[in-house]
Formats: structure tokens, C-alpha cells, sequence
């Protein structure tokens, strides 16, 4: 698997442009797979948020998984829903008028 480090204590503005284009230089020369260690990411923001949103596009369909989030990291990534990127699943409300199971004696609709 290929490694792709985020720089510390948090991105900065010309690191959005320098990241994506090494991933997809990482993928044009068969990388299959990138992890994108974010373990010096101490100082998380908007700034952090935007470089693996666009690393994620970049990426498209291609496995790419962000590992050695910290909690504020780990936090912010579930705000603004990109927590899928850290390879755990969202933890989401069912939808309404959906129920969780059926009642013996239900009729069916």
C-alpha cells in the first residue's frame, strides 16, 4: 500500500495543489491503494478539511483512506460528514416512517 503524508501541525494553502498532484502521480505509476497518513496533523481546520476533500476527489473511485487521524481531526471529519475517508462507516438516524422491524401480525403494504 502507498503512503501519502500530510504535513503538520496542518496543511497549508499551497499544500492543496502540491498533494493532489503527487496522488495522482502516485496512481498514474500503479498505486493501487493510497493511505494518507494524517498523524502530524495536530492543528486540524477548514485548511485540512479542503486538502483531503479534494485528495478524495482526486482519488475518484480508487481506494483511499486517511489513517493516524487525531480526535480534533477524527471530530471535524464527522461535522462535515467526511468520516467515511478514515474507513469507519457514518453513524446515521434511520430514515423517518422506516421501521426497524416487523411485528408479528403486521400487514404487509
Amino acid at each position: 500500500m502507498t503512503r501519502l503524508v500530510l504535513p503538520g501541525p496542518g496543511p497549508a494553502a499551497p499544500d492543496v495543489a502540491q498533494l493532489c498532484a503527487r496522488l495522482a502521480g502516485l496512481y498514474r505509476d500503479g498505486a493501487t491503494a493510497v493511505v494518507c497518513d494524517a498523524a502530524a496533523v495536530t492543528a486540524p481546520g477548514l485548511r485540512t478539511v479542503e486538502v483531503l476533500a479534494r485528495l478524495r476527489l482526486t482519488a475518484g473511485g480508487r481506494p483511499f483512506r486517511v489513517v493516524g487521524a487525531g480526535p480534533a481531526l477524527r471530530a471535524l471529519l464527522g461535522l462535515v460528514g467526511l468520516v467515511e475517508l478514515l474507513g469507519e462507516p457514518e453513524e446515521r438516524e434511520p430514515p423517518g416512517g422506516v421501521e426497524e422491524g416487523v411485528q408479528p401480525g403486521d400487514l404487509p403494504l
